[in-house]
């Protein structure tokens, strides 16, 4: 299982989640060049593994173990695997 950045991280894209990350699997980050067209940040569904570090960085609680993600967001479990399908 992955964790799942939702709704709450559209438009604030705060990078403390990328900072803590030890496997690199939040992008896109600051220093990338589609890192200000892109609406949020997304989490790569196959390489997270499943440590929560991220959950207690994200300042609007858009982060969630894909099993906790609240029912009107499991929507983002796709958007996260369809960023990484094409910009990954």
């Amino acid at each position: 299982m992955a964790h799942i950045i939702a709704e709450p991280c559209i438009g604030t894209k705060d990078t403390a989640c990328v900072e803590v990350c030890p496997v690199d699997c939040i992008h896109p980050t600051t220093d990338e060049t589609d890192a200000g067209d892109a609406e949020q940040l997304y989490i790569d569904p196959d390489t997270c593994i499943d440590c929560g570090l991220c959950v207690d960085e994200c300042p609007v609680q858009a982060i969630y173990p894909e099993e906790d993600l609240p029912e009107e967001w499991t929507k983002y479990i796709q958007i996260n695997a369809d960023w990484y399908k094409n910009n990954g």
